[in-house]
């Protein structure tokens, strides 16, 4: 669904954010990216939808190559691709459902999208979301009136609005609470399952994307130094991304919660696995 193949981006200052990062995301897989800050994470999520422009390599998207697309073209590639910002990158002074509905205007014409006349479709897809992310009856609120935990909600909805093949999450859980943390990773999973979503979600937190994200890639210095599943992140791999340090209270935590899993329903196994 998703190849990347050597994809370098050198910064005018000189500086390479990535060199060479060469990855496969199949449909439907979800994936964790961490890595230290500074690690290339950002720059990667960004070159494939374009915001950064790529130095070299490409972007392969159902096949199109997303890095030699322009104008239309590259708009129209843009619809399949759905992101959630660190910093939900709403627009304060509208409300939730004005908010929701701005992910239908790279469907629309001009004149429709300048007067905001959306179609019925689009509402009601709006109304659902809404009520899928646990946002049922705020459709009205203004955004700068919500939590931090339900602005990034809007921001997952919005996402939705367009109906994407691929979803980029860039540190999505941030600015949360560990409960909320908690419960926004668990909404990314289970609209990814049952969208049949790809997923690339950009995470500081390790504890947590190895518990909620079944396959990690850790970049260090632009490189990808490990590509593999979550259990295999112990103190070695900790070492080879971050960098020297004593990583046992990390993998004790992420031990311990493989124990919890091993004894609990399988129920609340697939559901908290993801």
């Amino acid at each position: 669904m998703l190849e990347i193949q050597e994809l370098h981006k050198r910064y005018p200052t000189g500086d390479a954010a990535l060199k060479g990062v060469s990855l496969n995301l199949p449909a439907g897989t979800v994936l964790g990216l961490i890595g230290p800050s500074g690690a290339g994470k950002s720059t990667l999520i960004r070159c494939i939808n374009r915001l950064v422009e790529p130095t070299q390599g490409r972007i392969l998207l159902d096949g199109q190559d997303l890095a030699h697309l322009s104008g239309n073209r590259l708009r129209t590639a843009r619809r399949g691709i759905g992101m959630i910002f660190q910093q939900h990158a709403l627009v304060e002074r509208l409300t939730v459902m004005e908010n929701l509905l701005a992910g239908r205007l790279g469907y629309m014409g001009f004149w429709p999208s300048w007067f905001r006349r959306f179609p019925a479709e689009d509402v009601r897809l709006a109304y659902g979301l809404l009520e899928r992310v646990g946002l049922s009856g705020m459709e009205n609120k203004r955004a700068d009136a919500l939590s931090g935990g339900q602005r990034q909600r809007v921001g997952i909805a919005r996402a939705l609005m367009q109906r994407p093949r691929l979803l980029l999450v860039d540190e999505p859980t941030a600015s949360l609470d560990p409960k909320t943390a908690r419960q926004v990773m668990r909404l990314i999973l289970e609209l990814c399952r049952e969208h049949r979503l790809a997923a690339i979600v950009n995470i500081h937190d390790v504890v947590l994307a190895t518990e909620f994200l079944p396959r990690i890639v850790g970049l260090r210095q632009g490189d990808i130094v490990y590509d593999g599943p979550a259990a295999g992140v112990d103190r070695r791999v900790l070492t080879e991304i971050y960098g020297d340090e004593d990583w046992s209270s990390i993998t004790d935590r992420v031990l311990r919660q493989e124990d919890e899993l091993l004894g609990a329903d399988p129920g609340i196994m697939l559901a908290t696995a993801g």
